[in-house]
């Protein structure tokens, strides 16, 4: 089963979601707003893929956040404490494929994780 974290309102969300559902992809959807984030999750695709790939230091969440705050996220630890205190602040969407995790919405990369 394929899982789609992120945010509902988010364009490149709707469009991943959209892409899916015409491919015939059965998936859930994850909700960061409501339903949060899950922090062992957080914590495994950030070991696959990295802080750095999580973290949207283009979005709005991370440049509204204090330069003293940035200034503190500068490695795995600090980056999984800040993603989960600020969760707008992940890269979207997330999606948990049976084969791993991938970060944004690429049609041609998903289109090579279908059987």
């Amino acid at each position: 089963m394929v899982t789609l974290y992120g945010i509902p309102n988010c364009d490149t969300v709707k469009k991943a979601r959209t892409w899916l559902q015409a491919q015939g992809v059965a998936h859930t959807f994850h909700d960061f707003k409501k339903q949060g984030v899950p922090a062992d999750g957080l914590a495994a695709w950030q070991t696959q893929v990295g802080w750095e790939v999580l973290l949207n230091k283009k979005g709005t969440t991370w440049r509204q956040t204090p330069p003293d705050v940035q200034a503190t996220v500068v490695d795995a630890p600090t980056a999984l404490a800040y993603l989960l205190a600020q969760p707008s602040a992940i890269k979207r969407p997330v999606v948990v494929w049976p084969s791993g995790v991938t970060v944004g919405f690429d049609a041609d990369a998903w289109a090579q994780r279908l059987p």
